[in-house]
């Protein structure tokens, strides 16, 4: 994306938008509808081609630019999958899935938000009588594989590689035991 002078932005990890005063090498210079103006990189903006508030005055429900944003949206994808006859729990645990911005996070931060989602599928796997569950964690340096095991190994599971077919190298599959006594 190239900005120009000009340009309707509006700031990525934040709910400021603005109006494209200057681009230097490193900064583009974003003033605010109240006349404020605030330095950031071009990765942190996105530009805005029609605003809300603009979408609004058609009431024509056939008007193109209204077709065009209920088109993409996607149908929500369901965390739960059917095989057979059988209910499996998909948890796909790569950062980007789990918030929304790592803004000020360090890899302890997200390793641990990672972990704790982790935690809280595998109980309430345990608690809803799932017996399978597939993490989804990514091959990478292996860190937070080893330490998804090691949560695992606190729990009445057994895990193994998921299918590579489906899943390719960075999934473990869980086997939730189901008779264990409450």
């Amino acid at each position: 994306m190239r900005l120009e002078i000009g340009n309707k932005v509006a700031v990525l990890d934040d709910v400021l938008t603005g109006k494209v005063v200057n681009i230097s090498k490193d900064e583009v210079s974003v003033e605010t509808e109240d006349g404020m103006i605030f330095n950031f990189s071009e990765s942190e903006l996105v530009k805005i081609g029609i605003d809300q508030h603009e979408l609004t005055k058609f009431s024509d429900i056939n008007n193109p630019l209204l077709k065009q944003k209920t088109e993409n949206k996607t149908k929500k994808k369901s965390h739960f999958t059917k095989d057979k006859n059988e209910v499996i729990m998909e948890v796909d645990l790569h950062i980007h899935h789990l918030t929304k911005s790592t803004r000020g996070m360090d890899n302890y931060d997200m390793l641990n938000l990672q972990l704790d989602t982790a935690k809280n599928k595998v109980e309430y796997a345990i608690n809803k009588r799932i017996s399978k569950i597939v993490f989804i964690h990514g091959v990478g340096e292996g860190v937070l594989k080893s330490e998804l095991y090691s949560l695992l190994n606190k729990y009445p599971v057994k895990y193994y590689d998921a299918s590579y077919k489906k899943y390719g190298l960075g999934a473990t599959e869980v086997y939730v035991f189901q008779n264990s006594v409450d």
